[in-house]
């Protein structure tokens, strides 16, 4: 199968890239590298330097690309930037989303899996949150993620364009080829590493008085192999119907807290931190039930152990730095 990777270059769309390869897939990349990086990118894979809101540029690459289907990672993805600028989420992550979608059409390609977000949900009324949840974001880049959810339902009806939407909780982990890098890194693993070895910031723990088992956030960490993994589970279901999951590693989650002692575990290492007031827009806690995921396309999360989790990041951190 051909398939055209937005955000190709990026963390989590590098990972898509590499095990779309590894499958025997034919691949092409379009990124605008705000983000990613070339050197991500495999050899003999095009990569398409192109932003998703030059739209003459989108309709006429996907129809001279031609792919059988499309995996859209591409977004800007910050929390509180969302809340400082929301104009930009809405820009790049609806209006980018709109050309792509309309290029679609033109070039007849009918089939999209779309890297959406745990903060669609908001403050959850109950954990762990299953797809009949409520939506009710809290930030404007949760509120852009829903917008195209809710636009995806509408082409389908018109273009009969079947999509599957993938709610990612917290993308963490590397793999032997690709891993975080970053910029300004905003993830928490990655900031806890570079805290730990000095080569960052002592960490901000943003608000200890949460309603939580330490008064810290608590998250669903999902490894990036595991979330790559699951795009490949999803393309033969999109031959019969579109549909929406969730997609972590369940239990009850991890605090900071508990993130912080498992680097310091696997690392050796003291992580130095700073107690912070509570960032606009955090929810206190979100942990997926990623069962309607396991049950209707037979995925399984492979590395779904914190310390596991955190040494392949640990791991990719001290390569990246040789």
């Amino acid at each position: 199968m051909k398939v055209l990777v937005t955000g190709g270059a990026g963390y989590i769309g590098s990972v898509v890239v590499e095990k779309l390869v590894d499958g025997g897939h034919d691949v092409e990349i379009l990124d605008n590298l705000s983000t990613g990086h070339r050197e991500a990118v495999p050899e003999g894979v095009p990569l398409h330097v192109i932003d998703l809101l030059d739209r003459d540029a989108m309709i006429t690459n996907v129809r001279g690309i031609a792919p059988d289907a499309v995996m859209h990672l591409a977004a800007v993805a910050v929390v509180p930037e969302s809340v400082a600028d929301p104009g930009k989420y809405f820009r790049q992550n609806v209006t980018g989303t709109i050309n792509l979608l309309d290029a679609m059409v033109e070039a007849k390609v009918g089939k999209i899996i779309f890297s959406s977000t745990a903060a669609v949900y908001g403050e959850p009324e109950e954990l762990p949150i299953t797809e009949e949840a409520k939506v009710d974001p809290t930030n404007p880049y949760g509120e852009s993620k829903l917008a195209v959810e809710r636009m995806l339902r509408w082409y389908e009806n018109a273009h009969d364009l079947r999509y599957g939407v993938l709610r990612y909780f917290n993308a963490s982990g590397a793999t032997e080829r690709n891993g975080e890098r970053r910029e300004e890194e905003t993830h928490l693993i990655p900031l806890v590493l570079a805290a730990a070895t000095g080569s960052g910031e002592p960490l901000s723990i943003f608000g200890t008085d949460w309603d939580t088992r330490d008064g810290t956030c608590i998250r669903d960490y999902v490894h990036v192999e595991d979330l790559a993994t699951a795009h490949l589970k999803l393309i033969p279901l999109l031959d019969r119907r579109s549909a929406t999951y969730n997609l972590g590693c369940g239990g009850e989650g991890y605090t900071v807290r508990e993130v912080i002692a498992a680097a310091e575990k696997v690392t050796g290492m003291t992580v130095p931190f700073v107690e912070a007031p509570r960032r606009p827009g955090d929810p206190a806690a979100l942990v997926a039930s990623s069962e309607k995921m396991k049950r209707e396309t037979g995925w399984e999360p492979q590395h779904d152990e914190l310390e596991k989790i955190v040494a392949s990041a640990w791991e990719w951190m001290k390569k990246s730095e040789e």
